[in-house]
């Protein structure tokens, strides 16, 4: 199933979250996204179903699977080497992370791993 943008937000969303706290639940997708509980307990619902991820039925706790993880750490990646870019040439950090958030999804790979490489020489 080739996810679209919003789905990859979501399993960044998680990642990101898991890293921060250890522990993850719809509620905390909510307000990390700014998002109506009903919004992502539907988001939710079709990540789990693609499995992309897994919710414990007893804490609601919900963890990325591998292939979850896989997706989420990608955009993740993108998104931390394009804010670099943009901020390595003098782009403000709340411009250079908005701007990062809207290209990370549609940069070719090709582009991606030139900007990584420019990047990593610095």
């Amino acid at each position: 199933m080739k996810l679209q943008e919003s789905g990859e937000n979501y399993l960044e969303t998680i990642l990101m979250l898991h890293n921060k706290t250890g522990f993850v639940r719809s509620i905390d997708i909510a307000n990390a996204m700014g998002f109506s509980k009903p919004s992502v307990s539907h988001a939710v619902g079709l990540l789990k179903k693609a499995e992309y991820i897994v919710v414990d039925s007893k804490t609601n706790q919900i963890t990325l699977t591998d292939e979850g993880k896989k997706i989420a750490e990608g955009i993740y990646e993108r998104h931390c080497i394009l804010t670099a870019f943009f901020k390595s040439i003098g782009v403000s950090e709340e411009v250079a992370l908005a701007d990062a958030c809207k290209i990370e999804h549609d940069i070719s790979q090709e582009t991606f791993e030139k900007i990584k490489e420019h990047i990593n020489k610095k």
